[in-house]
């Protein structure tokens, strides 16, 4: 197993750090483990490029670890005993938006017998404003950030994870026609 899988699986394994962290209320650790997963994500995708380290095993792993370090952020901030949180309408509409890819992707696979995935620009922006958003979150745990701010990130988030799932929607279309 090359570098790039194994950087993935630690990413994996720092999940559940993250929560417990999250879990005893310590918002500086879990932003601290938050960085080393998004540094590790960043380092798997370079290495397995630079070094052609592209596994089928890596294409299968690495959206599960982004996936599952989002969701349990949004999750567990949500049901946390921290003083800031996220709203629980943008938990609901983030999850939803993952479950309603998930489902519409699983549908044109077994329609069509395949699928060719390529993220749009609002979908990579989604990404973007949903990992900042948790990034905030934890920084106005720790320091003080005014509310408009963590507002802010959240509402953009918002608007990204709507047109995305709208441009997802289009091109799932497409593809079963």
């Amino acid at each position: 197993m090359g570098l790039a899988n194994q950087l993935t699986i630690l990413r994996i394994f720092l999940v559940p750090v993250f929560i417990i962290f999250i879990g005893y209320n310590k918002p500086l650790y879990a932003l601290i483990t938050f960085f080393i997963a998004g540094l590790t994500d960043a380092l798997d995708g370079y290495i397995a490029r630079k070094f052609n380290q592209v596994t089928t095993l890596g294409k299968i792993l690495d959206p599960i670890a982004d996936k599952t370090l989002l969701v349990s952020s949004f999750i567990f901030i949500y049901n946390s005993d921290m003083v800031i949180k996220f709203p629980f309408w943008y938990v609901v509409l983030v999850i939803s938006r993952d479950i309603y890819i998930l489902a519409g992707s699983t549908l044109i696979y077994f329609i069509k017998g395949g699928l060719d995935v390529s993220p749009s620009i609002f979908g990579k922006a989604t990404t973007f404003f949903q990992i900042l958003s948790v990034i905030v979150i934890l920084v106005a745990n720790i320091t003080f950030i005014e509310n408009i701010y963590v507002n802010s990130v959240i509402y953009a988030a918002t608007v990204f994870t709507i047109l995305s799932t709208i441009t997802y929607t289009y091109e799932g279309i497409q593809k079963l026609k």
